[in-house]
């Protein structure tokens, strides 16, 4: 009709910086992980096997044991802000040296677990590959 509004149902796309895509890859992997680590509960003997003090197959929970593993464990967590706040050097570098790390990590263990651990495990690896590719890739002038 003549004289008639047309509203425009375009949607818009907004640009979104590098800070903030490896932020939300850190986060998505440690949710990854806790669902991983939490399914892996409802194995059968697994709660038996804590209860005995046993962790998978490192065996007998030491100190150390567990401080290691919560070191492993923090820094992808710890990697959410750090993203966000590191200067672009530094932060690249830590992008690419970590994401490659937890990609590894992932690889070794991997191989011998439920199917549910190794399609959790395959979604961790594509995104700490898309954390080492958004870092390599990240424009020099944002550095």
């Amino acid at each position: 009709m003549p004289g008639e509004i047309k509203s425009s149902h375009v949607l818009e796309d907004s640009r979104i910086n590098i800070k903030l895509k490896l932020s939300a890859l850190w986060a998505s992997v440690m949710f990854l992980y806790l669902y991983g680590d939490y399914f892996s509960l409802y194995k059968t003997g697994t709660l038996d096997s804590m209860l005995a003090g046993q962790i998978g197959p490192l065996g007998p929970v030491t100190q150390g044991i567990l401080l290691g593993t919560s070191i492993l464990m923090a820094i992808p967590a710890v990697m959410v802000f750090l993203s966000l706040v590191l200067k672009p050097v530094v932060n690249r570098w830590s992008n690419i040296i970590l994401g490659i790390f937890y990609t590894i990590i992932m690889l070794i263990g991997l191989p011998s677990e439920w199917y549910y651990y190794i399609f959790l495990g395959v979604i961790e690896m594509t995104l700490t590959l898309l954390i080492v590719w958004y870092a390599w890739t990240w424009q020099k002038y944002n550095l």
